[in-house]
């Protein structure tokens, strides 16, 4: 059997990026997985998500720095492509940069210059097509006709879609009905969609839902089989040697084999000694410290945060899956296992209940709510109607001070814009900006149409992809708050932030100053925001 093309992938890869039709994409997708041999799908699969599992250690500069004529007809192959990611992981020690430019060097003038372009995007993780694992998944059970409610639940099981893939592609169903969860095997976590308020989310619902405070820690998934345990991320990393009192914590629980979900948060005591919900980034920081923390959870460097473990569903107990089981009857189970580290909620179908829990996460410094239907199952993949997230939106003016050139279906529009905060103690009449982050979310056709014209016209200079503007055009951004940043210099970023509109009534003068953005800052004021 012929090797696949690598131009075959990246052809498929720009028509799913060309799209916005699902059906569109997954019958491309499908079409490709069909021509593959066994050997090159999980590479391709894993390509297609835009995410190799190879640590590649290349970065913009290197990828910046490679020049190399595109290749007049295409030669490569995906094992061609996977081959060169095993030898860029591969590279330690003195010498690795310059031989995995070198490399990098190679790969590239094999390539064409569309293949270029993707390997460029794929090796720095910008490689946004529109392919994203939900949509690979139901492409995979297409092109092996296996049912995808079975092919997300084998995935999700399975922890690896490209290993999925493989089974459904080799196999067929019976390969798919014979993966099973195992307790130290990580799973694919259930995904929540979002709500505008709690009443939407309990609508959402249909019915009776578990109202829990959402935290603003790190997803974990912690598995004890006897005496072994082990800890995942979200994304599957086995970060066990880490949280050392996590570990501890599951040996003490009332049974010897189960798998937990729930989130790992930091914690400080405030100056009445009462433990508060720390920022994103001091959990972050302390959760990637190598060393292991000491009894009861451990503090990072300097930041007196100490680790604390809250779980909100079980997956698995003593030898009995649970996924089946309704969310209700779960909680009940999790309750007799693990009830003081249960994640504060109740099940309720009053929206001014659920609006009491959403205010005291709140008062508590936290997130907001989840809002899940108390039947739900535990599932995979896709982010459906049955678990929601509602928390506080908040709407600021800022002004563009540069953007981007778009890639995939975007590409010849101006897309990911660079946002700017006012200087409160600039001039009116001449107003100084200090950069607080960008997006590229929340842009229609119209709207991106509608900025590459006015920007264009704004256009100053330009750096590689970059085009800088004149501060002139101001922009209502949402979103969820900001995190304390030394990447920006205003020691402040922006978290999800998604374009509402652009602000043609107001002048630059009149945008938000890096003052207000700092204000809302987690603990910078009394909490005072509710969820509607």
């Amino acid at each position: 059997m012929a090797e696949t093309l690598l131009a075959d992938l990246v052809a498929t890869s720009a028509a799913v990026a060309a799209t916005r039709s699902r059906l569109a994409k997954v019958e491309a997708l499908a079409a490709l997985l069909r021509r593959l041999g066994p050997a090159e799908i999980r590479a391709a699969v894993d390509f297609l998500c835009g995410r190799p599992p190879q640590r590649t250690g290349v970065g913009w500069a290197t990828v910046a720095n490679t020049r190399a004529s595109g290749a007049a007809h295409p030669s490569l192959t995906v094992r061609d492509l996977d081959a060169a990611l095993d030898a860029l992981e591969a590279c330690a020690g003195p010498g690795a940069n310059r031989a995995r430019a070198a490399i990098v060097g190679d790969l590239l003038a094999r390539a064409t210059d569309e293949e270029a372009d993707f390997v460029r995007r794929l090796l720095v993780g910008e490689l946004r097509q529109g392919a994203l694992a939900g949509l690979v998944t139901d492409a995979v059970a297409k092109a092996a006709g296996t049912d995808a409610a079975l092919t997300r639940r084998a995935t999700m099981l399975r922890g690896d879609l490209a290993a999925t893939a493989t089974l459904a592609l080799t196999g067929g169903e019976a390969a798919l009905r014979g993966v099973g969860l195992v307790p130290g095997r990580p799973v694919q976590p259930m995904l929540a969609a979002t709500s505008a308020d709690v009443a939407a989310g309990l609508a959402d619902a249909g019915g009776d839902a578990s109202v829990e405070w959402k935290l603003d820690g790190a997803r974990i998934q912690v598995h004890r089989s006897g005496e072994d345990v082990a800890v995942f991320t979200r994304n599957l990393n086995d970060v066990t040697e880490r949280l050392a009192g996590v570990v501890e914590l599951a040996r003490r629980l009332p049974a010897d084999r189960f798998v937990l979900d729930g989130e790992i948060l930091g914690v400080a005591a405030d100056a009445s000694g009462e433990l508060r919900p720390e920022l994103f980034q001091h959990t972050m920081g302390t959760f990637a410290t190598d060393a292991a923390p000491p009894k009861g959870g451990g503090a990072g460097p300097d930041t007196g945060v100490r680790l604390q473990a809250w779980f909100f569903d079980i997956l698995h107990l003593d030898g009995e899956d649970q996924i089946d089981r309704p969310l209700r009857e779960r909680l009940a189970v999790l309750e007799q296992i693990a009830g003081p580290f249960r994640i504060p909620g109740t099940i309720t179908d009053s929206s001014a209940v659920a609006a009491t829990v959403a205010r005291d996460a709140l008062a508590a410094g936290h997130e907001g709510v989840m809002v899940k239907a108390a039947d739900s199952r535990y599932e995979a993949g896709r982010r459906g109607r049955a678990w929601r997230k509602v928390k506080p939106v908040h709407t600021v003016d800022l002004v563009v001070l540069a953007v981007e050139w778009g890639s995939g279906r975007r590409r010849g529009w101006l897309s990911n814009l660079h946002l700017g905060a006012r200087d409160p103690a600039s001039a009116t009449a001449q107003p100084r900006f200090v950069m607080v982050g960008k997006t590229f979310k929340g842009l229609t056709d119209e709207l991106l149409a509608w900025q590459t014209s006015e920007l264009l016209a704004r256009r100053t200079h330009d750096e590689g992809h970059v085009v800088h503007v004149r501060p002139e055009l101001v922009v209502e951004i949402a979103l969820d708050g900001v995190q304390i940043s030394r990447r920006y210099p205003g020691e402040v970023a922006l978290r999800f932030a998604r374009v509402r509109r652009y602000r043609t009534d107001k002048s630059p003068a009149e945008a938000d100053t890096i003052d207000t953005l700092r204000r809302l800052l987690p603990g910078a004021v009394a909490p005072d925001q509710e969820i509607p």
